[in-house]
């Protein structure tokens, strides 16, 4: 859905425009716009939480660093990590890590954002606060959230619609039962 990996058949369109894939595939139009927030992190070890933060905005934005400085403060304040900012990635916890992720989706104020299992790994307090950003998100903000999760729990607190694959078919599962889910995986 995000032009990140070619799909197996078929064609990807966003507001009618083909998302192209492979080494040559310019998709800044028809990609812009969204946020990513990737199971690991996916942050960068050679920079600090703030100018990992900041990177989003360096390279799609032509801001300038009085305003990319101002963006990445208030993005990271929003997660709780503002007094985090100089510290490198190695420093960090897991949660900390996708706090810090989270930041980096939302600091370019996407208008979809990508969650690739955002509570996966994460301590009970931690998973809760992750849990209660992306359902501030959903109800406070006017984007379209995409949360991939195999934590039916999270899921069901999370979704206003709830998909599963299904031998390999997407199946609407608004009401999945634990039975269903596990069934999925059997």
């Amino acid at each position: 859905m995000a032009g990140l990996q070619a799909p197996d058949e078929g064609q990807v369109l966003r507001d009618g425009r083909r998302i192209g894939f492979g080494r040559f595939a310019d998709n800044v139009q028809p990609t812009g716009g969204l946020g990513y927030v990737f199971q690991g992190g996916a942050l960068f070890d050679s920079l600090t939480v703030a100018e990992n933060v900041a990177l989003a905005l360096e390279e799609t934005t032509r801001l300038g660093r009085a305003e990319i400085r101002t963006r990445t403060r208030e993005a990271l304040g929003r997660v709780g990590m503002a007094e985090n900012a100089g510290l490198y990635p190695r420093a960090l916890s897991g949660g900390m890590t996708r706090l810090v992720a989270i930041a980096r989706a939302l600091v370019a104020d996407p208008h979809c954002i990508f969650f690739d299992e955002p509570t996966t790994g994460l301590d009970p307090a931690v998973r809760v606060r992750v849990c209660d950003m992306i359902r501030e998100l959903r109800e406070h903000g006017n984007r379209i959230l995409v949360v991939v999760t195999h934590d039916l729990e999270a899921a069901r607190m999370l979704a206003d619609h709830t998909f599963m694959l299904r031998a390999g078919k997407l199946v609407r599962a608004d009401d999945a039962r634990k039975e269903d889910y596990e069934q999925a995986y059997s």
